[in-house]
């Protein structure tokens, strides 16, 4: 395999430029940017450095296939020029992806038959449906991409969240989500009503420097181009630094707090992040200088009908611009109607985001007068 390799981070469509962004704050050779994803160009262990330090990627894929192919025979030929044997270990299993869209080879069963044959004869590796790799195949327009998921479980899941509340924010779109509100770690947090408390959590470890991919193993870790020795050092090599910044966390079912406490122990934040059994309407500022108040308000079917949504709404505007002189406001919705409830000077909202099957926007504010 070439040393220089084509890497495409995964994430949620329209927030492209945020993960671009951040890929270049953290030194990655950014190319590209395409609906859904990033693309870099690097080695092998930017390929793991990304997985270990990029916040707001879902997963992160190398390319080590791009041909034509309009027939079967085609795609078994030009899959096996894939260097198969150099990737994939005889003992590792793998399991393949396909898809295929407006493309002359349409059966999906059979494009996925054919890669799997090709993996299995060129690189003696078994063929499972649970399995250590995963190679994706993408046909589209009769070009095929085949791609190595070198993440395994999806980048959100950073190994410390054990408990979760109902229709939690994934962590990945939080960081990116504090990212668009200007958040870098060096201003107070607030989540008033903070769930398993993922927004608080992502911005005390944002603040300490901590790497989100630290506590968990990724699928890179079966290949052959794998350097444990390496890898162990790059760990070891996290940037990380003290704050004196607090973080804070509320909300009114006692079991979210509960919750929200554990988790950020399991983070290594705790000693940051406090979190309080308080209701929106009873809600008053902490003891530390203005920052950025950030809140994924209840929307959709996960509460009563519209008018209590509504109140919902209104009693969090109201608390915020009656107490919270100086603290800029980020509101993730699925409603513009709702966001609109709170009374708050919002300006224009973000991209829309899919958020498990939901449309989300973030509407922000400038500091509260």
């Amino acid at each position: 395999m070439t040393d220089q390799l084509d890497i495409f981070l995964i994430v949620a469509p329209g927030l492209e430029n945020l993960l671009a962004d951040e890929a270049r704050e953290k030194g990655f050779a950014v190319g590209k940017l395409e609906t859904g994803g990033v693309n870099l160009r690097g080695d092998w262990p930017e390929v793991w450095r990304a997985n270990l330090e990029l916040r707001g990627a879902t997963r992160v894929l190398v390319r080590v296939g791009v041909f034509h192919a309009v027939h079967l025979a085609q795609l078994d030929k030009r899959a096996r020029r894939v260097p198969w044997a150099e990737l994939i270990d005889r003992r590792r299993t793998v399991r393949v992806d396909a898809t295929c869209r407006k493309s002359k080879i349409y059966h999906e069963k059979a494009a996925t038959q054919r890669v799997e044959t090709a993996i299995r004869e060129e690189a003696g590796a078994s063929v499972e449906t649970e399995a250590d790799i995963r190679v994706m195949v993408r046909i589209e327009h009769d070009q095929c991409t085949i791609s190595l998921d070198t993440s395994g479980e999806l980048l959100h899941r950073r190994g410390h969240k054990a408990a979760v509340n109902r229709a939690p924010m994934r962590e990945t779109l939080a960081s990116l989500f504090l990212r668009d509100c200007g958040y870098a770690g060096q201003e107070a947090v607030l989540d008033p009503m903070c769930g398993s408390g993922t927004f608080v959590i992502e911005a005390a470890e944002i603040a300490l420097g901590l790497n989100p991919g630290r506590s968990r193993d990724f699928a890179f870790q079966y290949l052959k181009t794998f350097d444990a020795k390496r890898w162990a050092k790059m760990r070891e090599e996290a940037d990380t630094h003290s704050s004196d910044l607090r973080f804070f966390g509320s909300d009114r079912d006692p079991g979210a707090i509960r919750m929200s406490g554990e988790n950020a122990e399991r983070s290594g934040v705790a000693q940051l992040c406090a979190f309080s059994h308080v209701s929106v309407r009873d809600l008053q500022p902490p003891d530390c200088d203005p920052g950025l108040i950030i809140i994924n308000p209840p929307y959709g079917g996960r509460i009563g009908d519209r008018k209590k949504l509504n109140a919902v709404y209104s009693s969090i505007g109201h608390a915020l611009r009656s107490r919270f002189s100086g603290w800029r406001v980020g509101i993730v919705t699925s409603s513009a109607q709702l966001a609109k409830a709170t009374g708050l000077p919002l300006g224009k909202p973000g991209p829309v985001v899919d958020h498990g099957g939901t449309k989300i926007r973030l509407y922000q504010t400038p500091a509260l007068r």
